[in-house]
């Protein structure tokens, strides 16, 4: 898990030089199409890159995005119309059969179909009319690291050039992202300090909002795999709701704040959490408003990236806070119990 995490800036630059061109070649395919919606496909981490694709269809695009539930199409049979509509299936293995399946059937209801994932000859690649490889490079870790922020990059250059801004500074916006993912892990005795606070703890809550959420998500996801904590993900409007109910001192919170408009959303959030007395580690920064505050900081350095790639740089502290805090457990982060690499499902 460690030598992957290791590999994403590298990854990242590969991404861009190697697969940019084709990337950019199934985005004008999709281009030439006048699709009305999009669809969203996925399966646990992969889940949260869906996610993320469905923040930068909307905010992107203007187009309507949704997260469908596989089960529709292939345990209840539904074929819904879906002409005009482009499908995104986001996979690492490609192999999951309902990812294949709820696909294959979109494509029969008149879906512009493509296959996001880690392995260009996989049976999802195969049944899409577009593929993507996101050139991760084999992943042997059971916890997924270098093929999430894969999967991001990978959204984000196949959906920015169809927005109406246009490709103009695509190239800059991600120049800098593999430079910035190098120094945040350089920053990793922090996250070592920070994972020996949860070595005894049960629950955390982790929260965000916008482009970040899908990375509070991921972080929840990563901990409960490797560390066995019960993690739950809230976005911070929901926090503010009924599970406030439940923060205490106690119970540490996790919250993602990066520079934008989605981190200047968690300030209110921020604030109920300071009433509340929260155990808190804002992983990012405190916001000019709130830097009285005395919380605990993982940082992101995010110089130069725009606030649409930062979840890939967000999740590289809390990919290294998992792992450490499954280290101060005493558990191994490589063997998490009941877990295989491919989890099959239909």
């Amino acid at each position: 898990m460690k030598a992957e995490i290791a590999e994403q800036p590298a990854m990242l630059r590969r991404i861009v030089t190697d697969g940019g061109a084709d990337i950019a070649s199934v985005a004008a395919e999709i281009g030439r199409r006048r699709h009305r919606f999009v669809l969203l496909a996925a399966r646990g981490t992969s889940d949260h890159a869906a996610l993320y694709a469905k923040y930068l269809v909307e905010v992107r695009l203007g187009l309507p995005a949704g997260l469908v539930s596989p089960s529709s199409m292939t345990v209840y049979g539904a074929r819904p119309r879906l002409t005009d509509v482009l499908f995104l299936a986001v996979s690492q293995s490609g192999g999951s059969p309902d990812l294949i399946d709820s696909l294959t059937a979109a494509r029969e209801c008149g879906a512009t179909t493509v296959a996001v994932t880690n392995n260009a000859a996989s049976a999802l690649a195969r049944a899409a009319e577009f593929s993507v490889d996101v050139r991760a490079g084999a992943e042997l870790a059971v916890a997924a690291t270098k093929t999430y922020t894969a999967e991001l990059l990978a959204l984000y250059l196949l959906l920015s050039p169809l927005a109406e801004s246009g490709t103009g500074a695509l190239g800059a916006e991600v120049a800098a992202l593999a430079d910035a993912a190098d120094a945040t892990l350089a920053l990793e005795p922090g996250v070592v300090e920070a994972a020996a606070r949860y070595r005894f703890a049960n629950r955390l809550v982790t929260t965000a909002r916008g482009f970040s959420y899908p990375t509070a998500r991921e972080a929840a996801l990563k901990l409960m795999e490797t560390s066995y904590l019960g993690a739950q993900a809230f976005s911070g409007a929901d926090l503010l709701h009924g599970p406030m109910a439940m923060i205490d001192a106690e119970l540490p919170v996790i919250a993602v704040v990066t520079p934008g408009p989605g981190g200047q959303a968690m300030v209110p959030v921020l604030e109920r959490l300071r009433q509340r007395e929260a155990d808190l580690l804002v992983v990012g920064g405190v916001p000019e408003s709130q830097q009285g505050m005395p919380v605990r900081t993982l940082p992101v350095v995010t110089s130069g990236v725009p606030e649409q790639l930062q979840p890939i740089l967000e999740i590289l502290p809390l990919q290294l806070l998992a792992m450490h805090v499954a280290l101060e457990r005493g558990g191994d982060p490589d063997a998490p119990r009941g877990l295989s690499k491919v989890t099959e499902t239909w």
